[in-house]
């Protein structure tokens, strides 16, 4: 019954968002009472950590859905940003419900000393598995040369803010009119800019 009310929970995500995601809702939908529900679940929030997760491992995999197979190498690493780039805007267009899902509260730390990011909790590493992904097509950009050393600190948060803003701007912004065609272009140009300061030497005083 557990899955049963996390599948049926992650619908009503899918429809209207986190907000959507009610216990008695998912019971309803599963044909069970909601003391049945109970008893897999204490409330909204442990049903919606669930759906959170499901919502993650989904974004992830459509990040590496498109990510390039081509032979290790400079454009391979920078190839490889680009398609997790477009997997990322791609889950969040198809499935704007579940996108909101994945991301409905903040759960980040953000260490003031090295601007790294990790999940709150020990158990929270699933949150951000997305989030590991870029960190491995990141520092392919350095192993290959496309990418310094100094550079690489805090990158996660710069590619992370660029795509997520993105997202949003498609999804609820003055971008949400835009084809698909149009979206590809804009997210291509946002790229280009992105790994051009990647490869830029930082800037001395």
């Amino acid at each position: 019954m557990r899955n049963a009310l996390i599948d049926a929970a992650t619908d009503l995500a899918r429809e209207g968002g986190p907000e959507s995601v009610v216990l008695r809702a998912a019971a309803r939908r599963v044909g069970v009472s909601p003391t049945a529900a109970y008893r897999h679940f204490a409330g909204q929030a442990e049903l919606l950590r669930a759906v959170k997760e499901l919502g993650q491992e989904h974004l992830a995999r459509a990040m590496e859905a498109g990510r390039s197979t081509d032979a290790p190498g400079p454009e391979a690493a920078e190839a490889r940003l680009r398609a997790l780039g477009h997997g990322y805007l791609s889950f969040a267009l198809a499935e704007p419900g579940l996108y909101r899902a994945a991301f409905c509260r903040d759960n980040l730390q953000l260490s003031a000393l090295d601007g790294s990011v990790t999940p709150d909790g020990a158990d929270g590493t699933w949150e951000f598995r997305s989030f590991g992904i870029l960190v491995e097509a990141l520092d392919g950009l350095v192993e290959h040369g496309r990418m310094s050393a100094e550079q690489r600190t805090g990158a996660e948060l710069t590619a992370w803010s660029t795509v997520h803003g993105l997202a949003m701007l498609f999804l609820d912004g003055p971008l949400a009119a835009l084809s698909s065609e149009e979206i590809h272009t804009v997210a291509e140009r946002a790229f280009d800019v992105l790994i051009a300061g990647f490869a830029a030497s930082p800037a001395r005083d």
